[in-house]
């Protein structure tokens, strides 16, 4: 396995790119370590297919380097890079057995038989299909088919990093949970380094240790899932992040002080820097109804189980609580809503521009 090293990456699908806008990868700098777990994740378009390709050695970065443990495999083609690869549809034989799939990978680089005996019987065990390897591949199931995928990746024990390209994509959602669940063992098993690609913020943060999250071919941040969730650095990254996402609203700031709809809110720290687009961000999770407080009337009431949705309307702005189930308002309904200080911040141009609280 390798530890992944990206520096002053940059590319461009077109020659001589004038500006930022021209790239549709910009500038990056990162480090993956050596057996982690992270997630690529945004909407289609963002950038992290291009990047994943790049990775690979499928694709020449305009500008930058990548590195594999401090060695620089930039212009290395993708057969040199000991890369694996699991695409959102399954790559396997038809015509073989599950054992042959598994085993394909091995001999086709001259592995021992002994070896490659030894090493199927444990990818199998670990992907428990022990009882399938005698069964053609054509016979199998999506979601086993996907499997046997992504065992052909873990089958060589050589592997500097496996990469997955949205693999749950053709997947039945209720065969889903069981694929996440079987991937996040695989890993925490094998140690190897793994980078998985989804727009599905569900998939990388039960996947993934680090998420870096993409937007318009830009890193907008990089972190766990709880820092992602809990303080996030741009507002796409909360609006993208949570169900419902964060609400943003337009406010005004004069020395210091924040209004929202003409009533004064109270911040998680200090406002950095001036100027630009100002709005405010906080999760539904800190919106709470009240005696007191911001005046609202109820648009919506959605209640998904173990809590419910109220959408109510600041004069001609939603925003959105989450509460429990029980009392809920009823729809025209007049209520007061209040925003919790350490979890509202202030974000210019869609950067937080406020001090953590300490």
């Amino acid at each position: 396995m390798a530890k992944i090293t990206l520096k002053n990456l940059r590319h461009a699908y077109h020659p001589n790119p004038a500006s930022c806008d021209d790239y549709a990868l910009k500038e990056l700098n990162l480090d993956w370590t050596d057996g982690g777990a992270y997630a690529l994740l945004g909407p289609s378009g963002c950038g992290k297919s291009t990047l994943l390709n790049i990775i690979s050695g499928l694709l020449t970065p305009s500008e930058g380097q990548i590195l594999f443990d401090g060695q620089d495999v930039t212009n290395m083609p993708p057969d040199q890079r000991n890369i694996a690869q699991v695409f959102q549809f399954p790559v396997i034989y038809d015509t073989m057995s599950v054992r042959d799939n598994l085993a394909f990978p091995l001999r086709n680089r001259g592995v021992s038989e002994a070896k490659v005996t030894t090493r199927v019987s444990e990818i199998a065990a670990l992907l428990e299909v022990e009882e399938m390897l005698d069964t053609r591949a054509s016979h199998l199931s999506p979601d086993n088919k996907q499997k046997i995928s992504m065992g052909r990746g873990l089958v060589r024990d050589d592997v500097n990093v496996v990469m997955f390209d949205e693999p749950l994509t053709v997947i039945d959602p209720h065969l889903k949970w069981k694929l996440r669940s079987k991937l996040k063992e695989l890993h925490q098993r094998v140690k190897a380094t793994m980078i998985y690609v989804t727009h599905d913020q569900t998939e990388a943060l039960t996947f993934a240790d680090q998420v870096v999250v993409m937007q318009e071919g830009e890193v907008v941040q990089i972190g766990t899932p709880v820092e992602l969730f809990d303080r996030p650095q741009h507002v796409f990254v909360g609006h993208f992040i949570g169900s419902p996402g964060m609400n943003i609203l337009p406010v005004e700031t004069h020395k210091g002080h924040v209004k929202f709809h003409g009533q004064p809110l109270e911040l998680e720290g200090n406002i950095t820097g001036n100027g630009g687009l100002e709005q405010v961000g906080v999760r539904p999770e800190f919106v709470t109804l009240s005696d007191q407080g911001m005046a609202a009337r109820v648009r919506k009431v959605s209640d998904v189980g173990r809590h419910a949705v109220v959408e109510a309307m600041v004069g001609e702005i939603p925003v959105k609580a989450v509460v429990g189930t029980g009392n809920l308002p009823m729809q025209g309904e007049e209520i007061h809503l209040q925003f919790t200080p350490s979890q509202t911040r202030l974000y210019r141009n869609g950067w937080i521009a406020t001090e953590a609280a300490s």
